[in-house]
């Protein structure tokens, strides 16, 4: 039995933020409905048919792969909003469900009747999730917003990445949408439990680019009190040698946090990399001193030993000696890691074309009533007549709505 058995959650929110919301719903035994465009599927064809067009154009493959991540344990259905029809199928599939969750901007929210004073009173208990790129009010309400506009650059995090005389970063695919879907699954959780003690439904208003600004709490904290900008510097520069990344012989980096100030991880540290001098030099005794008054020194003496050993043979140094550091892993390598597979990162999944594959398991374990995997991402429109049927529609009424393009 699933955490979320019973609940309903309709999802009009393309994307990525969206599906990845009701995607952490859906592992929890959510009965989750895609409700695609049937203008959009002509576009999720050629998307398909073309892997470079997922935007990781350095991963190609025939599965589409992102669909797969956040579409699993959902039902599709086609339908066409633009019309009286198709709008008048969403009402009364919102009179049977709990959770209406859109990425509509404000105006098409009105071009599409599917306001809250409207819907609340189709079904009162209905929650409506209402994410956009930069929340409902103000000058860019209606603004497009995607992730990596939205969250990335606006909120600031790729200024504090922008270190002197580099190129502004490219974050990972989708890094703020899922953080953002996380925050909307979240609400729409936290919406869920006030009903069961109220009845009454609500809206859950989630963004883009509020939710990365909240992520850059610290930095946007420290403004907000002084008024101060902060940016990235050399790594040189950094006021903590002991919370820094460091190149290895093979061209590899690792980093290194919490060393400054607890001194039990310093010894063990310098003893790992054979060097127990530097636990008692003077320079570096305290950590004002290794910090502070003797930050680039520090920084210039680890600079060059861990370029003196691969990282597998730095792996091997610091093994059973216990300090904070990890290694710069790149993607097959975070898919094998032992930590990831003995915390079960990574589940199995039957799929009708590809065969067995592995897939992203929830990252948030409950030991009762666990995310489970039950099917992989349908086909666009596939539930379409099941679904129309569980609403009285006859086996007549959907070849109509067919033939007028509605579905």
């Amino acid at each position: 039995m699933g955490a979320l058995d019973g609940i309903r959650v309709v999802q009009t929110a393309a994307a990525a933020a969206g599906p990845m919301a009701s995607r952490f719903l859906a592992d929890w035994g959510a009965d989750v409905i895609c409700v695609e465009y049937t203008a959009r599927r002509a576009q999720l064809a050629q998307r398909r048919a073309n892997p470079q067009m997922t935007g990781r154009r350095a991963i190609v493959s025939d599965i589409d792969f992102n669909s797969q991540n956040m579409n699993r344990n959902k039902r599709s259905l086609t339908l066409n909003l633009s019309t009286d029809a198709g709008r008048e199928i969403l009402y009364k599939l919102l009179t049977k469900s709990d959770v209406l969750l859109s990425n509509f901007r404000p105006r098409e929210l009105e071009k599409f009747k599917l306001e809250y004073e409207t819907l609340s009173k189709l079904n009162p208990r209905l929650i409506c999730a209402h994410l956009t790129g930069y929340g409902r009010k103000g000058p860019d309400s209606d603004a497009p917003g995607y992730g990596p506009i939205a969250g990335d650059a606006r909120a600031g995090l790729l200024h504090v990445l922008l270190a002197p005389g580099n190129e502004p970063a490219q974050l990972p695919v989708s890094f703020t949408d899922f953080l953002t879907g996380l925050s909307l699954a979240l609400g729409i959780m936290t919406a869920l439990f006030v009903r069961d003690k109220t009845g009454v439904g609500q809206e859950v208003d989630v963004s883009l680019f509020n939710t990365m600004v909240w992520a850059m709490s610290n930095d946007i904290a420290g403004t907000l009190v002084t008024g101060q900008d902060r940016q990235a510097v050399s790594r040189r520069d950094r006021a903590n040698p002991l919370m820094n990344t460091y190149r290895t012989k093979d061209g590899r980096w690792l980093y290194l946090v919490g060393l400054e100030t607890n001194q039990t991880y310093w010894s063990r540290f310098c003893q790992a990399i054979n060097r127990s001098d530097l636990e008692h030099d003077p320079r570096f005794e305290s950590p004002v001193t290794r910090m502070v008054d003797n930050q680039a020194a520090l920084f210039d003496i680890l600079e060059s030993v861990f370029a003196t050993k691969t990282l597998d043979e730095w792996r091997q140094a610091f093994a059973g000696a216990v300090f904070p550091w990890a290694p710069l892993q790149n993607l097959p390598e975070v898919v094998k890691d032992p930590q990831a597979r003995a915390n079960d990162f990574f589940v199995p999944l039957d799929h009708p074309i590809y065969g067995r594959m592995e897939v992203l398991a929830s990252p948030i374990k409950l030991s009762k009533t666990p995310a489970t995997i039950r099917t992989p991402a349908p086909e666009s429109g596939q539930h379409t007549e099941d679904i129309l049927g569980e609403l009285g529609y006859s086996h007549l009424e959907i070849e109509q709505l067919k033939t007028e393009n509605v579905i």
